[in-house]
């Protein structure tokens, strides 16, 4: 049982040691000095009447109860956060910070233009982009708007159906030029593959394609998704793609159009209590527009 109320900086030097790993890096993370670090961890354990870290050569050791104790951090350090952006613009000005969250494809390759139009409307709006092939939790504000390719089920949510979007199995000019392009699905194992090193949502839609995909098969194996889209564009060998991506480059050929293709959903998402907020609908409703032209996009053969 706590013996008095932590203070918030406590608790924020608690998740940057946890973060880092020691006192060093915690004290570079927030600017502070290592001593100052090292006070705030003391204070921390006897408020709390925990002991949280063991001090050994190699940096601090985190205990069972500091483990128990990092979400709860996590969750103050996002609502920090969010008290920050929410009041960094009144509700009815287009001003403030927004905080965005997309895969790493979606973020790297289809988000830039549509940002940068957004910016040439709304220059008083800043954008914080979080690019995470992990989801971000909403509830607990760790952002205000996510593109998300699975549907959410919170009913605290706001959730917008954008389209689907294709992938399909491409290879560059230059590869399929040295290597043949394969004509059956029974020809694609001969071939040099780029995949996955670990099993993700887009490995089972292929599985349930009827595709018995293993690791052993990919001769470059990366769960990066822009690794593989690079490994793509360098003639590596064939790796499946968004065909909206695919087609900004004529380097890039589709093969096997009607027997290798699947769709997956676009959403996307804010919590229920932003709508509200001029600038979260500005950005909510701009990227609803132009994602649904890039999914129709994706879709056209």
């Amino acid at each position: 049982m706590a013996r008095s109320e932590p203070d918030w900086e406590t608790y924020r030097s608690f998740l940057a040691v946890m973060t880092e790993g020691s006192l060093s890096g915690a004290a570079r993370k927030l600017a502070l000095t290592q001593p100052t670090i090292g006070r705030h961890i003391d204070q921390l354990e006897a408020d709390l009447g925990l002991s949280l870290f063991t001090r050994s050569q190699t940096g601090l050791i985190p205990s069972q109860a500091a483990r128990e104790l990092l979400p709860h951090a996590q969750a103050m350090a996002s609502a920090a956060d969010a008290l920050v952006r929410a009041s960094s613009g009144a509700d009815a000005e287009e001003r403030g910070t927004i905080r965005l969250t997309a895969s790493v494809m979606i973020g790297g390759e289809v988000l830039p233009p549509i940002l940068t139009a957004f910016r040439e409307k709304h220059a008083g709006i800043a954008i914080e982009l979080v690019l995470s092939d992990v989801t971000q939790d909403l509830l607990r504000r760790d952002a205000d708007i996510a593109v998300r390719m699975v549907q959410p089920k919170q009913e605290a949510l706001v959730a917008r159906k954008i389209g689907r979007i294709a992938l399909g199995l491409f290879g560059h000019r230059r590869y399929l030029e040295r290597h043949g392009i394969p004509r059956a699905l029974d020809e694609v194992a001969r071939h040099s593959l780029i995949g996955f090193d670990r099993e993700t949502a887009v490995v089972r839609a292929l599985r349930s394609m009827g595709l018995k995909l293993t690791r052993d098969m990919f001769s470059l194996r990366c769960d990066a998704d822009l690794a593989q889209l690079a490994a793509l564009r360098a003639g590596y060998g064939l790796g499946v793609c968004q065909l909206g991506i695919a087609r900004r480059d004529p380097d890039l050929v589709q093969v096997l159009h009607s027997d290798f293709r699947f769709e997956i959903d676009m959403w996307l998402v804010m919590h229920k209590d932003l709508r509200s907020t001029h600038r979260m609908r500005l950005l909510f409703d701009h990227l609803a527009h132009e994602l649904a032209a890039y999914a129709a996009t994706s879709r056209a053969r």
